[in-house]
């Protein structure tokens, strides 16, 4: 079995002219195909002209060059250690010496319940190989253990115990607070007082994780010198594919999670497994998603409602922003005895969202019985006299007639851990509930 391997960043001084040439390549491919997708799909909300792009190569290659001076003395004392490194490495005997055969096959394989976009193989020696949709690998090595030699770079390669990682993806922070491991975050994407998940913001007020700038723009400066080792991206690094091209090329790997993908909410929850394989908390993953999938078990006994939710926002400039109704939204409104107004919606699209006209919005979802207003975005609501200030027409919705219009709570997004307590909050909205009851959904007055 061949195996394509990464080198660990501690391994890189003596290749790394080679490297930065193939990864540049690669790169500058992969950003032409972004672009052409783009342009198929209709994707963002403007498009970059020939002088835009040229800007963002020249300022892209400015800061490479200011942090690489930054850095140029730590790189020759690297070098030096390698050279004492390979010279010892001379002096061991074959055997101690890891290849890719040395591996063998998996002699196991991650079932996963709901979960489609990630998988995890398991070899002798306590070895992981993570594989995520997009097709990117990594290989932990497991503490005092060498990674195999003479091997590929386009598997990551992740020496245990794992740390300095650079979180952008907020919807994650949640999963390793479950795991009791954020002291294996060095880096966070968003500052300490837009944190909602509990101990994330008080590590970073401690200076325990410091604020690196948001995905578009990182301080690499700062990523480079505190010795990143990891950047875990959600889906958005790839409308800024020179960002994720500059961190590479400073040796700092990168994982898109895609967790948002999944159509199940427990799919979704399910990513902490890949979360937990990573830092080696495999056991306490195990425990906090059968926690939430117990949740689930429960309220799914009981019996269905039929009663029909719409689940919506209003944009800035005044359309009504709902969900696909493959998206988990309508799968959670399912789960807890509900009916998504909007069947058959959407296309074939990765995305989880869609704009409609008011006049669309009015004629499909006037006569729900419950409106789900998604405050994640502008910070919500608090009364139905602010919403209808927003759009008009809802003053003649059915729901809003009966008082059944709700709100969540602004945090729910980086809760990611917390689903299956959002699904019993609808299925309790549903079952004529008081919101003192709930968690993350409340009642419009």
């Amino acid at each position: 079995m061949r195996l394509n391997i990464k080198l660990h960043l501690t391994h890189l001084p003596l290749r790394q002219s080679n490297k930065m040439i193939k990864r540049h390549s690669i790169a500058t491919a992969g950003c032409v195909m972004l672009i052409g997708l783009t342009g198929l799909c209709g994707c963002g909300s403007s498009s970059y002209t020939e002088k835009d792009t040229a800007g963002i190569t020249k300022e892209a290659q400015e800061q490479k060059k200011t942090v690489a001076e930054s850095v140029e003395s730590d790189d020759s004392t690297k070098a030096k250690t390698k050279e004492q490194e390979t010279n010892l490495s001379e002096t061991q005997s074959d055997d101690s010496i890891f290849n890719m055969e040395s591996l063998g096959k998996p002699t196991d394989h991650l079932q996963l319940a709901y979960a489609k976009n990630f998988s995890i193989d398991y070899y002798d020696g306590g070895y992981k190989l993570l594989t995520t949709k997009d097709g990117t690998q990594v290989l932990t090595v497991p503490e005092g253990k060498e990674a195999p030699d003479n091997l590929d770079e386009s598997i990551i390669v992740l020496q245990q115990p794992v740390n300095n990682i650079y979180l952008v993806s907020s919807a994650v922070m949640d999963m390793f607070r479950e795991l009791n491991a954020f002291d294996t975050i060095g880096f966070s994407a968003q500052k300490a007082e837009n944190w909602y998940v509990d101990g994330a913001k008080a590590a970073m007020e401690n200076g325990d994780i410091l604020y690196a700038g948001k995905y578009s723009s990182p301080d690499y400066e700062l990523l480079v010198s505190k010795k990143c080792s990891l950047a875990i991206e959600n889906s958005m690094i790839l409308h800024s594919p020179e960002v994720k091209e500059m961190l590479e090329d400073f040796d700092i790997p990168v994982i898109i999670e895609y967790s948002s993908y999944e159509t199940h909410p427990l799919g979704r929850v399910e990513w902490i497994k890949f979360f937990g394989a990573l830092t080696g908390m495999e056991e306490e993953a195990e425990k906090a998603f059968e926690k939430q999938t117990e949740i689930v078990k429960h309220v799914t006994a009981t019996k269905k409602t039929d009663k029909t939710v719409a689940f919506f926002y209003i944009t800035s400039n005044g359309l009504v922003q709902v969900r696909q109704s493959n998206d988990y939204i309508p799968k959670m409104i399912e789960l807890a005895g509900g009916r998504y107004i909007f069947e058959n919606l959407g296309d074939d699209s990765k995305r989880s969202t869609m704009n409609m006209q008011v006049e669309e919005f009015y004629n499909k979802a006037k006569d729900a019985d419950y409106l789900i207003y998604n405050s994640t975005i502008d910070g919500g609501v608090k009364s139905v006299d602010e919403l209808i200030e927003k759009c008009s027409v809802l003053s003649d919705f059915k729901a809003v007639k009966s008082g059944d219009v709700w709100c969540t709570e602004k945090d729910v997004y980086q809760q990611s851990m917390s689903i299956g307590f959002l699904i019993e909050d609808i299925h309790n909205m549903l079952q004529g509930a008081d919101d003192k009851e709930m968690n993350y959904l409340y009642r419009l007055d």
